[in-house]
């Protein structure tokens, strides 16, 4: 990891930010992220039906052409459910960034975060985006500026070496609610300068958004907004990366350990959270069985409220299990809280709940679930269920 890492640490990449005026808390709510030269790009996107329009438009442009110089942001305002005036004002978003940066609109893709079904005050984007200023060193202000709900930024960087030359991978990401990411109100920004081919890129994207991200969840719903793009603008100088090499393989878990850091970060910054908890399934007879489970887990609500009282309550690990369709041997099941194991051949240890409520008292919580079935496995994030969180959501747009 990078000391001091952001989505501006791979060369070549500027970021920066202003207060348009568009969150009621006055804070940078409008940036943009950029690259001096053009990138290959790829992303995933929501697979909620009511896509956003920086969505809709982002997504058209890239299966046009995987290609894009930049992308521009807003948080407060999700321009969602606003119809074809939506879509025009995410256009002319890209229209504006392009107009300070001197390149094709094309080239622009867009993001937004925010209140849903609330038309973009284009007025304040109007006036914002020319006085946005870019810098190397901007991705810091860039990860304050899309920021919502969350109490602070999410940002990660590595470096790792490819036929002699530095690579570096950096990245920022926001989202603490409504994050149930199924991509195929999260959004990450990952700026390479690797040089990468297209299809490669895709499908190394796509490997460490369904590992990482796809496996974090804060409350069980999915954004109309959840964007992940990855830009690689090969200003390294390393050779072109493609798939089936050793350096491609390098380089795909340099991108995963940032995402990794990144999913950890939101979970553990859940609306209302106290506590980051991590599920490990084992002994699954298939990954797709390991992910469903630990998903399910991670997402109960009577599991993370019995998180959040420290409560030991194993059993509700079990019937999220049972309810997430994996296949399980329910005679050969077992669970640990932390060190300890509670259950065995799918029934209880007999430990002391003291014991096992003692490892509930950190701030990073683990638990273990084996399916006794096979040798799959997979690990999902969440965090504690609070009254915190209910009185966030029960009057956000009031």
């Amino acid at each position: 990891m990078l000391k001091d890492g952001s989505s501006t640490s791979a060369r070549g990449f500027r970021a920066g930010a202003v207060a348009a005026g568009i969150k009621a808390s006055g804070n940078p709510d409008l940036g943009m992220w950029a690259s001096e030269a053009p990138c290959v790009a790829v992303a995933t996107f929501t697979q909620n039906s009511f896509p956003a329009a920086p969505v809709i438009l982002s997504r058209d442009r890239l299966r046009t052409h995987p290609t894009a110089h930049a992308v521009v942001f807003n948080a407060g305002n999700a321009n969602a459910c606003n119809g074809s005036t939506g879509l025009d004002d995410a256009r002319e978003m890209s229209e504006l960034a392009a107009q300070a940066l001197g390149i094709a609109p094309e080239l622009i893709l867009v993001a937004s975060t925010g209140i849903i079904g609330h038309r973009l005050p284009m007025d304040l984007v109007r006036t914002g985006i020319p006085r946005i200023q870019l810098s190397p060193d901007g991705g810091h202000a860039a990860a304050l500026a899309i920021m919502t709900t969350d109490t602070r930024p999410k940002e990660c960087a590595v470096s790792l070496e490819i036929d002699g030359r530095e690579v570096r991978i950096g990245a920022m990401t926001k989202g603490v609610g409504m994050i149930h990411p199924n991509m195929a109100t999260m959004l990450a920004f990952i700026g390479t300068d690797a040089r990468l081919e297209p299809r490669f890129a895709a499908t190394a994207l796509k490997h460490a958004v369904d590992r990482t991200f796809n496996m974090t969840t804060v409350d069980g719903d999915t954004s109309t907004n959840d964007s992940c793009f990855l830009l690689a603008n090969g200003l390294s100088g390393a050779p072109t990366l493609v798939g089936g090499s050793a350096k491609a393989e390098r380089f795909v878990v340099a991108l995963e350990a940032v995402c990794t850091d990144l999913a950890r970060k939101m979970a553990a910054d859940g609306e209302g959270a106290s506590k980051l908890l991590q599920v490990d399934v084992t002994g699954a007879a298939s990954e797709a069985d390991a992910r469903a489970a630990a998903r399910a887990v991670v997402g109960s609500s009577l599991v993370k409220a019995a998180l959040h009282g420290e409560d030991p309550n194993w059993g509700r690990v079990f019937a999220a299990v049972g309810n997430s369709a994996a296949r399980v041997d329910t005679t050969r099941a077992a669970l640990w809280i932390g060190s300890i194991q509670v259950a065995r051949d799918g029934g209880g240890t007999g430990v002391s709940k003291d014991e096992a409520r003692a490892q509930m008292h950190a701030s990073e919580v683990t638990m273990r679930v084996d399916l006794g079935l096979g040798s799959a496995s997979a690990r999902a994030w969440g965090c504690d269920l609070t009254e915190a969180y209910v009185v966030e959501n029960s009057a956000y747009s009031t």
